[in-house]
Order: structure tokens, then C-alpha cells, then sequence
């Protein structure tokens, strides 16, 4: 799909991998609807770009619906979606008081918080997107969107912690082939994208030690990887027509050890 004039939408685009990916795609010509909860910074996105910014909260059937409707009246139907809103938590299924060793239950709202927004919320989009894009007049080959979504190298292998953001992220996975599967008679593709360990706005904050540290356990090349790479591959995925129900890991060769 050559992305110039297309209308797309990216969700997270505030910041972080969803910013990269709104910069690249109106970069090379797309109008980008910015969605996010943060709203000062999702305008300041979408007023360099030249696009339109949509706040929404993924976990929200009425704000989903209402942020691609302001999407549609400023720039048409999309024809590409990037899923990159989520959160990251961390919190062992077991754990123990530091001080007096007594044992913790899990604090099952964090898997539940994990499993709304990144795995309910992105196909929650995905079935916004999907259901808009079937009626459009196909492109060559026939194709009449494209969608990408996020996932994670904890979606293969979660780290201590990690159990209810690797559910999350293994269910973005998970559904990659079939939903692909549901939209191969209407033109649609769909991919998955597995980031590593990325320069995130979470990461930046950490203490240039601990980020160097992260980026020395990446077997080549030995460093965290940026937005820009991300975006760089989603836009890959979105060019080339013959990639389809694809789930690409982008990580350096990282594979994560227990903790």
C-alpha cells in the first residue's frame, strides 16, 4: 500500500512507539489521526504533523466509536491502523512483604487493567477499523486496509512479574492469525509486531546505568532500540502488500532471561 494521501489512525501516539509511527507515517505522506488519552500531548503531536488528534480510552466502547468518527470526519475512512496504546505492569503471582516476609495476594485489578487495555482495547479498535474498511474500494491486489498491532517479546517470553502483561501481550499474538483469517475475503491484512526492549518514555526515565545495562543484554546491536525502528518496520509491514498474519519480532536477538 503506498501510504501517501491514506488516511490512517494510531493509537498511543502521544508518545513513545504510537508518536514514532504518527511522525513516519505523515512523514511519507498519510493523514494521521492521533489517538490517546493525553490530551495536551496528543494535540502537540498532531499539530506537527499536520494531522487531527482524537482523545480516546480504548477501554471504552462509546469513546473508541466517538474518537473514529472525529477521525473520519476530518481525513475519510482510514485505511491503516497501528495499535500501540498500552500499559505495562509487573507484579509475581506470589509475593512476599519485604520486611516481614509474610505472603501477598496478587492484586488481580492490575490483570484485569493489562487485559482491558492492551488485548480488549486494541481489538476493540481493530473491530472499529475492520468494520469501516470492508466497504472501501480495493487498492491493487485487491486490498482495502491494513492493520498493525503491538505486542511484545514478553508475549514469548515473560519475565518474573510479567503474568498478566504477557496474557496481554499473548493474546495480541494469539489473534493475529485469525483475525487475519476473518478479513482475508475483504482485502484486509493484518500483522503483529513483537518490540524488545525499547527507549520508551517508561525506560528513559530510568537511570542511565539501568539503560545501559538493558542495552548490553541485546546480542547485537548492544543498545535499547528506538521509536524510529519501530516505526520504520510497521511502515515495512503496511508497504509491502505480500505481508500478511505476520508476527515479526524486532529485538536485537534478545531472548529475555527470568529477570
Amino acid at each position: 500500500m503506498d501510504v501517501n494521501g491514506i488516511a490512517a489512525v494510531v493509537t498511543g501516539a502521544a508518545s513513545g512507539l504510537g508518536e514514532a509511527t504518527a511522525r513516519e507515517l505523515a512523514r511519507r505522506g498519510a493523514r494521521v489521526a492521533v489517538f490517546d488519552r493525553d490530551s495536551e500531548r496528543g494535540e502537540k503531536v498532531a499539530g506537527d504533523i499536520g494531522g487531527v488528534f482524537c482523545e480516546v480510552d480504548v477501554t471504552s466502547d462509546e469513546k473508541v466509536a466517538a474518537a473514529f468518527a472525529k477521525a473520519r470526519d476530518a481525513h475519510g475512512q482510514e485505511r491503516i491502523l497501528v495499535n500501540c496504546a498500552g500499559v505495562a505492569n509487573a507484579a509475581k503471582t506470589v509475593s512476599r512483604d519485604k520486611e516481614t516476609k509474610a505472603a501477598k495476594a496478587y492484586p488481580m485489578q492490575q490483570f484485569e487493567l493489562a487485559i482491558q487495555i492492551n488485548l480488549i482495547g486494541s481489538f476493540r479498535c481493530i473491530a472499529n477499523s475492520a468494520f469501516g474498511m470492508v466497504d472501501l474500494d480495493p487498492l491493487a491486489d485487491g486490498e482495502k486496509g491494513v492493520i498493525i498491532n503491538t505486542a511484545s517479546v514478553a508475549a514469548e517470553d515473560g519475565q518474573i512479574g510479567q503474568a498478566a502483561y504477557s496474557a496481554s501481550k499473548g493474546g495480541v499474538l494469539a489473534m493475529t492469525l485469525p483475525i487475519a483469517r476473518d478479513l482475508m475475503n475483504e482485502g484486509i491484512r493484518v500483522n503483529t509486531i513483537l518490540p524488545g526492549v525499547f527507549k520508551t518514555p517508561m525506560v528513559a526515565m530510568m537511570p542511565p546505568n539501568v539503560q545501559d545495562a538493558l542495552g548490553a543484554q541485546v546480542p547485537f546491536p548492544k543498545r535499547l532500540g528506538t521509536p524510529e525502528e519501530y516505526a520504520q518496520l510497521a511502515c515495512f509491514l503496511i508497504e509491502n502488500t505480500y505481508m500478511n498474519a505476520a508476527s515479526v519480532r524486532l529485538d536485537g536477538g534478545i531472548r529475555m532471561a527470568p529477570r
